[in-house]
């Protein structure tokens, strides 16, 4: 069971000052003309090692004994998550085993490398990834660095939120990418421990919807995956995350993928930001009008990633430059 609160973002957030980068929150102009919302981004792709996950990953192996760090850690990811483990361990000094899909991105599979990562390629999804990860830290002996459920993770993962809040504390609504959940349960807290009326609405693709369909269920409810743009999102979900979220998420919404692609390409012609899939399906969420009643609102999203592929946009700048599809 998760037992992750705001005092446990608060004492992230004061372990890991001055060893992450305190991220840019935007306002853009173009989506809060297009919504009649006021639409911030918190900029995570500007994040040590392109995410996010760097938050978690350092507060959760700062916790490890001498014991631990000494026979090292061994973790699964969908690629931003192995670069944050192989980031933080190199600053301790350790060995991270990393396992990822086979469908990982060339861009993450570099940054796990360049970073001293193990590289482990196993599975086409995160899932199958994350049983030989498992399996990997039985047989050895390390430490399995789970990507979201975690107390440690999550409280890492709210200090995004919470950056954000100290500088914009009166948002309406904020959308999370949700993956495995560590980033929307760790901005959860931190958002209704400051006011309870905030919406949280967690956003994810009808590519990989486990949290759409257990969400509504209020249980895990299997689902069938597909390929997706947003391959950081890809995989199932924890028992720990859904229970914890169904107190403090308001909502999850699905976007199609060709949504997440015009987002992409949106973002690279107009904002000058090269984001992944994950990163953007808040701002595709918007941008389909599947978020109501935000006329005059305070709306915050979070681009998770730009650890993609310069061929990937370039694909999507071929297809929808002159309007096409």
């Amino acid at each position: 069971m998760l037992k992750v609160t705001f005092q446990d973002v608060l004492i992230a957030a004061n372990r890991l000052k001055g060893r992450i980068n305190h991220t840019p929150l935007i306002y853009s102009d173009l989506l809060s003309i297009e919504t009649g919302a006021q639409v911030y981004i918190k900029m995570e792709s500007l994040q040590k090692t392109g995410s996010f996950k760097a938050r978690g990953a350092l507060n959760k192996i700062d916790s490890l004994t001498p014991e631990e760090l000494k026979k090292g850690v061994v973790t699964a990811s969908a690629g931003n998550h192995a670069q944050a483990v192989a980031y933080a361990s190199r600053l301790k000094g350790i060995s991270a085993e990393i396992v990822v899909p086979t469908t990982t991105p060339q861009t993450k599979l570099d940054g796990i490398k360049r970073h001293g990562g193990e590289l482990v390629l196993y599975g086409y999804i995160y899932d199958e990834a994350e049983e030989h990860a498992i399996q990997l830290a039985e047989e050895t002996g390390r430490v399995f660095i789970n990507a979201f459920e975690d107390d440690l993770v999550i409280a890492g993962q709210g200090t995004a939120a919470l950056e954000a809040f100290l500088e914009i504390p009166d948002f309406d609504v904020l959308l999370v990418p949700a993956g495995g959940g560590g980033l929307l349960c760790g901005v959860a807290l931190v958002a209704k421990a400051i006011n309870p009326n905030i919406k949280v609405i967690g956003i994810q693709t009808h590519a990989s919807p486990p949290w759409y369909y257990s969400f509504k269920a209020g249980k895990l409810v299997d689902v069938e995956y597909s390929s997706s743009y947003a391959e950081g999102l890809h995989g199932g979900i924890t028992e720990g995350n859904l229970n914890l979220a169904q107190g403090i998420v308001d909502d999850i919404v699905l976007v199609e993928e060709e949504d997440v692609a015009k987002a992409m390409y949106y973002m690279a012609k107009n904002d000058h930001n090269m984001l992944e899939g994950s990163a953007v399906v808040g701002i595709a969420a918007l941008q389909q009008g599947l978020i109501p009643n935000i006329e005059g609102k305070k709306v915050l999203t979070f681009a998770t990633g730009g650890n993609v592929d310069l061929g990937r946009i370039a694909e999507f700048y071929n297809r929808f430059e002159n309007g096409g599809h």
